[in-house]
């Protein structure tokens, strides 16, 4: 029997094929692509964490593509291009989302937070939930874990015997390399110190030649930048334990599944803590290094700087923003 095709039968067909494939399994390219920007390197302990723990783990269901070195979004436009439906995914910082709520900044301030375990209990406490549903409302973005950056210490020219740091009146007089915007200017008063701006580039010579008497950096910068060739002590001072924040998208992360959306919740906190076990791991390891050099590593009295950095804080503009009692809160979950 022969057979007549018509433009109906072709339709039929189609319709006809269509329908099978609705009803058939989601295919790979039914899969939710997870683009992520950030200014860091693969080689940097967030972005290994996200690769190794966090990709795998929502395999099933997302394609995640991470781009470093900025070089998918400029850096600092990666919360605009999220709030923009323009990318799903990025690292950002407290001092970052200072920029859009004031609020916030006080999550960048010194000694607020006091280690990493600290972090996460502050993330994790109710008292973050107006912070973090800010940023939902007002920039569509969902934080859903803290990533561990490092601390901050005094790292001197000057011997311990000459100077032995123990509370900010012993920082009186020295001259302390900070980054030159008001934050940090004022973190390095604050400190007991003066501080003074310098670029980057121009801080090895500058201790080499004792233009400056010291630097503030995490243990990895100290060794990556070779300070260690041209100072003899370091305080561990710990006066800022910086974090970042894995964030996505919220209408992205909206659009998934309940049993999605927790498994993503689930793998970015299990990437945050091998990132964090990870960093804290090379921290110890860059003080041992550092003592071989030769460093005198210890640790000064952190209640007495503690004290006396947060009293400037509050009596200053930067605290203004800040809502009422909420550093005591913060305060309560530490040691």
């Amino acid at each position: 029997m022969k057979t007549t095709f018509t433009r109906r039968t072709a339709l039929l067909g189609a319709a006809g094929f269509a329908t099978m494939l609705a009803a058939m399994p989601a295919l790979a390219q039914d899969k939710v692509t997870l683009r992520l920007s950030t200014p860091a390197s693969d080689t940097d302990q967030r972005s290994i964490a996200l690769e190794e723990v966090f990709a795998p783990a929502v395999a099933d269901f997302a394609d995640y593509e991470p781009h470093y070195n900025a070089s998918l979004i400029a850096q600092g436009s990666e919360l605009e291009s999220i709030a923009t439906g323009d990318l799903e995914m990025s690292i950002t910082s407290a001092q970052e989302l200072a920029t859009f709520f004031p609020d916030w900044s006080i999550f960048a301030a010194g000694y607020v937070l006091q280690d990493a375990d600290h972090q996460v209990a502050v993330f994790n406490d109710p008292l973050m939930d107006p912070f973090k549903q800010e940023v939902e409302d007002e920039l569509g973005v969902k934080l859903l874990a803290p990533m561990y950056l490092g601390r901050r210490h005094v790292n001197l020219r000057q011997t311990r015997d000459e100077v032995d740091v123990q509370t900010p009146e012993d920082l009186s007089g020295i001259n302390l390399r900070m980054p030159g915007t008001d934050a940090w200017q004022f973190l390095g008063r604050a400190l007991g110190a003066n501080p003074t701006p310098m670029a980057f580039t121009e801080v090895y010579t500058a201790l080499h030649t004792g233009a400056v008497d010291g630097q503030d950096n995490p243990l990895p910068t100290v060794v990556d930048a070779k300070f260690y060739e041209v100072t003899n002590q370091i305080a561990l001072t710990s006066h800022l334990v910086d974090w970042n924040f894995i964030a996505m998208s919220k209408e992205v992360f909206d659009g998934l599944t309940p049993e999605q959306q927790q498994t993503v919740q689930e793998a970015a906190v299990a990437a945050a803590d091998s990132g964090r076990q990870a960093q804290l791991a090379k921290e110890e390891e860059l003080r041992s290094f550092l003592e071989e050099q030769g460093l005198a590593i210890y640790e000064p009295d952190l209640d007495a700087f503690r004290s006396h950095v947060q009293e400037m804080y509050l009596d200053s503009e930067f605290a203004e923003a800040w809502p009422e009692g909420v550093l005591e809160q913060i305060n309560a979950l530490g040691n």
